[in-house]
């Protein structure tokens, strides 16, 4: 049955127009006097509420006309899809997060970790006393100029990239309006230009000399293969197929919560690249000298399984490492960087002591 446009009107007004309750006084009159009478809550709580839009809560006031007011500007919002309720905007930054946005984050545990200590550093220590529609463009520019104190450009664009992410999950959640981090008069430090250069031969070759015996392979692999870090710390022997002349890249060694495991490698996807005879030679010298050493790790996360299936997914790894720490463990690369590589560098004359 077709409707006219007036009843079509009429239906969708119905639908999502409310209504203004009167809490002092009775709906019905009195038969006899045609007056209403004083209800309960006579003088005892807001008079008019607002209520009956669909997804919008009911709200109080002591005027009528500002119950009026409210209740047109919610109807317009709600049929139009964008309705924000200022009170949801007035939650705290600090529990939004801890209530709403941290308990619904998942991924790599490492990652988890890294946004988990820009949110506690950065964010909650400087903003999370602030209701979220009191963070706007000036509250920004206040932050980022105090971040520029102890932070680098890159540090400050993956902090502020992570509260942006904060505060449009509360734009999508309906607490905010808006999300003042993509404004266009504010923003993170832009990306320094400028290409990445290799290092010349004899530089390489210089650091090389300059690092214990053990962690020379480190350099080949990651100067000839350009595998990271984590991943040259996870290379087994087995990852090298020698006739084929394949390099298998299937894990990285990297830490959780200041625990090594075992992990896909960056991206979450193994890789197969090849095998120059250079670093074939490399792997064939250092395997002579040192075999091999099975190592034992948790897979993915170190931390506890909680089910069944984590269980399995988390159930530790053997690995043959080619290259391992003086105690015959994975390489700790925080202990590495700082008390290996650095010093290295210092010493080949690359860095300032």
């Amino acid at each position: 049955m077709r409707l006219e446009p007036s009843a079509a009107l009429w239906r969708e007004e119905r639908e999502i127009a409310g209504s203004i309750e009167d809490r002092w006084l009775k709906k019905r009159p009195d038969p006899k006097t045609r007056e209403r009478e004083r209800a309960a809550l006579y003088g005892k709580c807001t008079r008019y509420r607002v209520r009956g839009i669909p997804g919008v809560k009911g709200r109080s006031f002591d005027a009528l006309q500002d119950a009026r007011t409210w209740l047109a500007q919610a109807q317009t919002d709600a049929r139009r899809g964008g309705f924000v309720d200022p009170r949801d905007g007035a939650t705290s930054l600090k529990d939004y997060i801890a209530t709403h946005w941290w308990p619904t984050r998942s991924g790599d545990p490492s990652t988890i970790e890294r946004i988990e200590q820009r949110v506690r550093r950065h964010i909650v220590s400087r903003l999370g006393a602030r209701p979220l529609d009191a963070i706007g463009t000036e509250v920004l520019r206040h932050w980022e100029k105090r971040l520029e104190k102890d932070l680098g450009p890159t540090s400050i664009r993956l902090v502020w990239a992570t509260l942006s992410s904060v505060l449009q999950a509360a734009v999508e959640d309906r607490r905010l309006g808006r999300n003042p981090c993509r404004s266009s008069t504010v923003g993170p430090p832009a990306a320094a230009s400028g290409r990445v250069e290799a290092w010349p031969p004899e530089r390489v070759l210089a650091v090389r000399e300059a690092l214990p015996e053990r962690c020379r392979l480190l350099l080949v692999i990651g100067a000839d293969l350009g595998l990271r870090q984590g991943e040259a710390l996870g290379l087994s022997a087995d990852d090298i197929d020698v006739e084929k002349e394949i390099v298998h890249v299937r894990r990285q060694v990297k830490m959780v919560r200041a625990k090594p495991c075992f992990a896909l490698p960056k991206g979450r996807k193994a890789r197969d690249i090849p095998l120059p005879a250079g670093v074939a030679r490399a792997v064939r010298q250092h395997m002579e000298q040192r075999e091999p050493v099975p190592v034992t790790l948790p897979w993915d996360d170190p931390t506890s399984a909680q089910t069944p299936v984590e269980a399995k997914h988390l159930r530790p790894k053997i690995c043959g490492l080619l290259v391992t720490g003086r105690e015959r463990k994975a390489v700790n690369r925080n202990y590495c960087n700082s008390s290996v590589w650095k010093p290295s560098l210092t010493t080949a004359g690359v860095i300032a002591p």
